[in-house]
C-alpha cells in the first residue's frame, strides 16, 4: 500500500482563498490542544499570542520591527522559489549583509557624513547578494544542489560573526562582552515617527521592495521569465529563456534583499553589531514566503502575522511560562497547516495497492 497524490482536475477556487485562513484556524486549533496538554489555558495563552501584542502604541511599533526583515527576507525568497531555486541560505545572507555594512561605522569611526547611511545600506544589499551568488554559481557551473550549499553557508556566516565581535571587531569599553562599538548618529536609521516609538525606515523599505517585486513579477517580461522557468523549465528553454541567468538572478535578488534586512536590523533596531544579530529570520523568512501563497503583497500581511507570533510568543514566555521550544513548535505548526492545505486544495489522496500497481505497470507495456 502506497499513498499518491493526483493532481484535481479542477480546483475550487473558494478554497483556494480560504485556504490561509482554514490554516489559521487549525493552527489555532492544534495550538490550544499542545497548550491544554501542557498544563496552560489555552484562552490565556492565545490571548498573550495574539491580542496582548497590539493593545499598546509601542507594541505595534515593535512589531513593524519584527516584520521588516521577515517580509525583506520572503519577498526575495519568492523570486527563488517561484523560479525553482531553493535558496535555504537567506539566514546567511542577512548574516553577511550585517556584517559588510557595518564596516564604516566599525572600522571607520571618523567618517561622519551624511552618505555614511546610504553608503552602509548598499554595501549590506552587495554583500548579501555576493554571499548569495556562491551557491547560485555551484548550481550553474557544477549542477550542485542549492538546498545544501545555501544552508551550510549559514553556519559559516555565523561563525565568522562570532569571531569578528569576540575578536578584531570587539569593543576595548565592552566590559569583554562580545559586540562592537555603538554606531554614531550617521550610521544609525532613522525611526519613522520618532516621537511616537521605536519603528524604523526599515520596515518602509519592506513595504517598497514588496511593491516592486510585485510589480516585476507580474507586470514584466523578466517576471514571465521567472515564473515559466519555475514551471516548467523546459518550456523556458524553448522560449529561449536562459535557466542559468535566472538562477544568478533569484539568487542576487534574495540575496541583496537579505543583506539589506541585514544591515537594516543592525543600524535601525541593534545600533551595533552583536554575535545575536539575527534570532532565525531567515529561517522562519521561508515560513512567512509560503504563508503569503509567494505573492509578494501576500507576505506582507504573512509576514506581520508571524511578527505578532514573535511578539506573542514573547509575551507567552513571560507571562505564562511557555518554554522559547513551545514558541518555535507552534510557529512550525503554522507552516504545516499551511502547505498541508494547499496540497489537499490543489491533490487529492489515492491509496494504491501493490497488485494493483503492477496490474497499471502491465497494461502498459
Amino acid at each position: 500500500m502506497r499513498i499518491e497524490l493526483v493532481k484535481r482536475p479542477q480546483q475550487s477556487r473558494l478554497f483556494s482563498a480560504l485556504s490561509p485562513f482554514i490554516a489559521f484556524a487549525l493552527t489555532i486549533a492544534a495550538g490550544a490542544i499542545l497548550f491544554a496538554a501542557l498544563g496552560k489555558n489555552p484562552a490565556t495563552t492565545l490571548y498573550y499570542y495574539f491580542i496582548d501584542p497590539l493593545t499598546e502604541l509601542w507594541s505595534l511599533h515593535e512589531l513593524a520591527i519584527k516584520a521588516a526583515p521577515l517580509i525583506l527576507i520572503a519577498v526575495g525568497l519568492s523570486v527563488c522559489f517561484l523560479s525553482s531555486n531553493w535558496n535555504i541560505g537567506a539566514e546567511g545572507q542577512f548574516i553577511v549583509g550585517g556584517i559588510v555594512g557595518s564596516m564604516l561605522p566599525v572600522l571607520f569611526p571618523e567618517m561622519k557624513f551624511w552618505f555614511v547611511l546610504p553608503l552602509m545600506l548598499l554595501m549590506g544589499m552587495a554583500g548579501g547578494a555576493l554571499y548569495a551568488a556562491i551557491p547560485a554559481m555551484l548550481k550553474v557551473r557544477f549542477n550542485t544542489n542549492e538546498i545544501l550549499t545555501s544552508l551550510m553557508l549559514v553556519y559559516v556566516a555565523q561563525l565568522f560573526l562570532d569571531w569578528l565581535v569576540r575578536g578584531p571587531w570587539r569593543n576595548p569599553a565592552g566590559m569583554n562582552f562580545p559586540g562592537t562599538v555603538r554606531f554614531h548618529e550617521y550610521a544609525v536609521l532613522p525611526e519613522i515617527l520618532p516621537a511616537s516609538g521605536r519603528a524604523h525606515w526599515g520596515f518602509v523599505f519592506a513595504l517598497v521592495a514588496a511593491l516592486v517585486v510585485w510589480f516585476v513579477l507580474a507586470r514584466t517580461l523578466k517576471g514571465f521569465q521567472v515564473k515559466v522557468l519555475g514551471q516548467s523549465p523546459r518550456a523556458g528553454r524553448f522560449a529561449g529563456f536562459s535557466s542559468g541567468r535566472m538562477v544568478m538572478f533569484a539568487f542576487l535578488v534574495s540575496g541583496a534583499l537579505a543583506g539589506l534586512a541585514g544591515i537594516s536590523e543592525v543600524s535601525g533596531a541593534v545600533r551595533h553589531l552583536n554575535e545575536k544579530l539575527s534570532i532565525g529570520y531567515g529561517f522562519t523568512a521561508i515560513i512567512v514566503a509560503f504563508l503569503g501563497r509567494l505573492n509578494p503583497l501576500g507576505i506582507v500581511a504573512a509576514g506581520l502575522v508571524l511578527a505578532l507570533t514573535y511578539l506573542g510568543g514573547e509575551a507567552a514566555q513571560i507571562s505564562v511560562g511557555l518554554s522559547d521550544k513551545v514558541v518555535r513548535a507552534f510557529q512550525g505548526l503554522i507552516l504545516f497547516f499551511v502547505l498541508a492545505c494547499d496540497t489537499l486544495i490543489h491533490y487529492r489522496i489515492r491509496l494504491v495497492r501493490p497488485h494493483a500497481a503492477a496490474a497499471g505497470e502491465a497494461s502498459h507495456v
